[in-house]
């Protein structure tokens, strides 16, 4: 590399050349036999290099045109005209490039909470507003249903209860992929304003649902005793088909110690509905554990992110003027349609970087 001239940032560069590092290291570990018979690491490995990828594939185009650049203004500085002329069009060129990376880089290089890399439990139920809140907890769920499809999620629906008019009370949903870091900042209330269908003045209503995200409980994070438990077992309601309302195969979990109780009646047997409803269980105890030592060591989030206080208003999305506002970070946009059809990038990347803040504040 010339001596003179614009080099990669060296925090950056050398950053980038250790993740290309571990990404080595991390495909040899996954291509071990003694991998191949450990799931978990297996696992935890696959976690690893699905986050480590867009780093590499970013890292290497970076070094690159960041040398390119170094030497085509070192050319510039130096060279006959008619040969400076070119190296001054090259750095018009790729200065641009450059800083785009960088800028990419340093989100994906940013600090990152462990449980980002965790499926996500979503729950979303139906707050005021009756039937029309019913329907908008509905526009939520397949909001966040477009929003796994476009990014490679998988949707496993575990227990949805319906409402009036095609809406749903309550729906809980796991989101796999390493959804959790995406997804968490949507836990709290959504109010939406708009006329509902029932409504024949066309008078503006507001209602709302309350969304609940929580990171993925595995075995070594909570551990559940069957003297803590209490499972009772009865009959399905909804609507009819096989197994629903005929036999007792809905399951309802209490945890007594703190009286969270779960209920599971979608899986088409008792015992999947069980192995259902101890995964959302997990999930809502591990998500209480995080809230309880965060107040342990007294560190207020603006955003009430993970602290199990879903009280607030997060954000609005009004109809008749086609926009939605975050009002933590106070974020509007005017493609309202384009949002609820999962189009949630603006908001899922402003919060990700305020989380990446907020950690960083507290980390001094």
């Amino acid at each position: 590399m010339p001596s003179t001239g614009l080099r990669p940032k060296p925090d950056l560069a050398s950053r980038v050349r250790a993740a290309l590092e571990r990404a080595e290291a991390v495909a040899a570990e996954r291509s071990s036999a003694l991998t191949a018979r450990d799931p978990a690491k297996l696992k935890a490995l696959g976690k690893e290099h699905a986050h480590l990828e867009p780093i590499v594939r970013s890292g290497r185009r970076y070094l690159k045109l960041a040398a390119d650049l170094a030497a085509a203004r070192e050319l510039a500085e130096g060279a006959e005209l008619e040969l400076s002329a070119l190296a001054r069009e090259e750095v018009t060129d790729l200065e641009p490039q450059v800083a785009a990376l960088e800028a990419e880089l340093a989100d994906l290089l940013a600090p990152r909470d462990p449980l980002d890399d965790r499926d996500a439990i979503v729950e979303i139920r139906a707050g005021t507003g009756g039937d029309e809140a019913a329907l908008f907890a509905a526009d939520l769920l397949r909001m966040y249903m477009r929003y796994a499809e476009r990014h490679g999620f998988k949707v496993e629906p575990i227990s949805i209860s319906s409402g009036n008019l095609d809406g749903i009370r309550e729906a809980i949903v796991a989101v796999r992929g390493s959804a959790y870091g995406d997804l968490r900042s949507e836990s709290g209330v959504h109010r939406v304003q708009r006329v509902p269908v029932t409504e024949a003045a066309g008078r503006i209503h507001t209602s709302a649902a309350t969304v609940a995200v929580l990171p993925e409980a595995e075995d070594i994070d909570v551990k559940l005793e069957d003297k803590d438990l209490r499972i009772d077992v009865f009959r399905s309601g909804g609507p009819g088909g096989q197994s629903v309302n005929t036999t007792d195969s809905a399951v309802r979990v209490t945890h007594l110690p703190t009286g969270i109780e779960v209920k599971c009646q979608d899986q088409k047997s008792q015992l999947q509905n069980k192995v259902k409803a101890l995964e959302v269980l997990r999930s809502r105890l591990l998500d209480r554990m995080l809230a309880e030592q965060e107040a342990a060591r007294a560190r207020e989030r603006r955003a009430m992110v993970g602290t199990g206080d879903r009280s607030a208003k997060i954000r609005t999305y009004n109809f008749p003027q086609s926009r939605v506002t975050d009002h933590r970070i106070g974020l509007t946009v005017h493609n309202l349609q384009d949002v609820l059809d999962g189009e949630l990038g603006a908001f899922v990347k402003a919060l990700r970087l305020q989380r990446q803040e907020e950690r960083i504040e507290g980390e001094r």
